[in-house]
């Protein structure tokens, strides 16, 4: 049996004292600490999200955060608080909802850089089960 785990992800952005700041606000998470060019932002699960500046054009991706209720609703009144759009799908065809997937709750949003980040409240469940 593999024992292999996810230890960090470096994340592309044009500041990464805003974008780690950001994370942190809405995961409500100590703030980021620097580690040589890198601002890293530590997961309750000893997974790291490093963030490192680009310059140019940043491909964006999808991160998502498995939170409690309480952090759910902290990251959520935030994202309203600043007037995020925000999403209940990650086709974008549902904004200004979540959704309520496995008896929990998930929200799609934008970073600053573009990032689509996702808070979910349960892991993913079977497809036949939503």
């Amino acid at each position: 049996m593999m024992a292999a785990q996810l230890n960090h992800t470096i994340v592309w952005c044009s500041d990464p004292e805003r974008s780690a700041a950001f994370l942190c606000d809405v995961l409500g998470l100590p703030p980021a600490r620097a580690w040589g060019h890198f601002l890293v932002v530590e997961m309750a699960n000893g997974v790291s999200v490093d963030f490192m500046e680009k310059d140019g054009a940043i491909a964006r991706q999808h991160y998502a955060f498995l939170v409690s209720e309480d952090e759910f609703d902290q990251g959520f009144t935030l994202i309203r608080n600043r007037g995020l759009a925000y999403w209940a799908d990650p086709a974008r065809e549902k904004p200004g909802e979540i959704n309520r997937h496995w008896g929990g709750r998930g929200v799609y949003f934008e970073d600053p850089d573009g990032h689509f980040l996702e808070l979910i409240t349960k892991p993913y469940g079977a497809m036949e089960d939503l």
